[in-house]
């Protein structure tokens, strides 16, 4: 997966197509994201404790990865990731439409 922990994303398809948003967190080996904001579940809770409040909770779900295209900071724009090589001889991530650093 291309894409990290707190990167701007966009979603490319399903019900909140079109939405970006911040990811929370990533799972690698299912290959899913949780975005914040976008695929919204409602989830009834009941108060465990005397002093908790019972209600319906709202919790983002993970999104498959492949559905989401990460926005290169500098130019704002959905982009695919490339990589390149700094002076240091270290492998950053790049913008495939501007060539900026990610």
């Amino acid at each position: 997966m291309n894409i990290k922990t707190n990167d701007t994303v966009i979603v490319l398809s399903g019900k909140d197509k079109g939405k970006q948003g911040k990811i929370i967190s990533a799972d690698p080996k299912a290959g899913k994201v949780i975005v914040e904001g976008i695929n919204v579940a409602k989830r009834h809770q009941r108060a465990r404790r005397q002093n908790e409040e019972s209600g319906i909770i709202k919790k983002e779900t993970p999104i498959y990865a492949c559905k989401v295209m990460l926005v290169c900071p500098k130019c704002g724009k959905p982009t695919r990731v490339g990589h390149s090589i700094d002076a240091d001889g270290k492998k950053t991530r790049a913008c495939k439409k501007c060539g900026a650093a990610i």
